[in-house]
């Protein structure tokens, strides 16, 4: 009776840990720099569905040369295959994703392209992310183009949603995100407004919208979740960068609950930048997306 007692105590606790955080999700972008960042210094509460977006995977090799879907992974090398299976292992509630592109490789800015057969593009990104996603123990691909050429949005988004609608498809991912900023919204709407069933949430870039307080943030929030699905936009930060700073993210985020919008989730850039400051955010965020401030819910 009393091995019963205490099975039923773990199951009634479990359940009530996953209902504290049911639905929460936390996006944090790790490895852009090349910094030794490592994830078992993140903190993660148990609560909440903690995603790292390796940055990043890209299809140029090392001289910047395009590689026609071919993508090979240039985050830190300390974010290594062991790295990520040992994370997983330690905490139940992490997924671990590829972000594709972002902005440079070194010097060379990145920029999508309109591939000649878009059909071998998709082809060679499914077979090369296919075989980093199963070496690296990945979850799902987060799509960062940040340049686009002109008249791009159509191929641009056949050639993102129909590689995102195979990847599923053959159970290679079971999420997707995408992380359009105000230059690139064109692009990802095309895409968004074509294959927004198999994206699961968008990881708008809010500071880049230059805005600094709390009120700025709710306006724009409100804009961008009329260009897609309000319930898959999260509000982001950036750690020592642009845009809002600070508390006043906070606050914003209460501004946006009190508006109406319910804070499900919140995407931060970056890991690597965190580290010197005690990833003070990563903290506040999870806290404040669970409604508990106590220090003693990170594992």
């Amino acid at each position: 009776m009393n091995k019963l007692i205490h099975v039923l105590f773990i199951i009634a606790f479990g359940l009530s840990f996953q209902q504290l955080g049911d639905g929460k999700v936390m996006m944090e972008y790790i490895g852009a720099t090349g910094a030794p960042v490592k994830f078992r210094n993140v903190p993660i509460l148990p609560a909440i569905d903690f995603h790292f977006l390796l940055s990043f995977a890209i299809d140029v090799n090392a001289f910047g040369n395009r590689q026609n879907g071919v993508f090979s992974p240039y985050w830190a090398s300390t974010l290594t295959p062991n790295a990520v299976a040992a994370t997983k292992r330690a905490h139940p509630n992490v997924k671990a994703m590829a972000s594709l592109s972002g902005w440079s490789l070194g010097p060379k800015v990145l920029s999508w392209y309109n591939p000649r057969d878009k059909d071998l593009w998709i082809s060679n990104a499914f077979s090369s992310l296919k075989s980093l996603i199963t070496t690296y123990h990945l979850d799902g691909i987060d799509i960062d183009y940040e340049r686009f050429p002109k008249h791009s949005n159509e191929t641009f988004a056949y050639c993102i949603g129909e590689l995102i609608t195979l990847l599923k498809n053959q159970s290679v991912i079971t999420v997707a995100t995408v992380a359009p900023f105000y230059l690139t919204v064109s692009p990802y709407i095309e895409l968004y407004k074509r294959y927004g069933d198999v994206i699961d949430y968008v990881n708008y870039q809010f500071y880049t919208d230059k805005i600094k307080t709390p009120e700025a943030y709710l306006e724009v929030f409100k804009n961008r979740t009329e260009m897609f699905d309000k319930d898959k936009v999260l509000p982001s930060y950036e750690v020592l960068g642009r845009g809002i700073q600070g508390d006043a993210f906070f606050e914003a985020l209460r501004v946006l609950e009190s508006n109406g919008f319910e804070v499900n989730g919140a995407m931060i850039f970056s890991a690597d930048a965190s580290a010197s400051n005690g990833y003070y955010y990563e903290k506040k965020t999870q806290d404040f997306l669970v409604n508990n401030s106590s220090k003693q819910l990170y594992i």
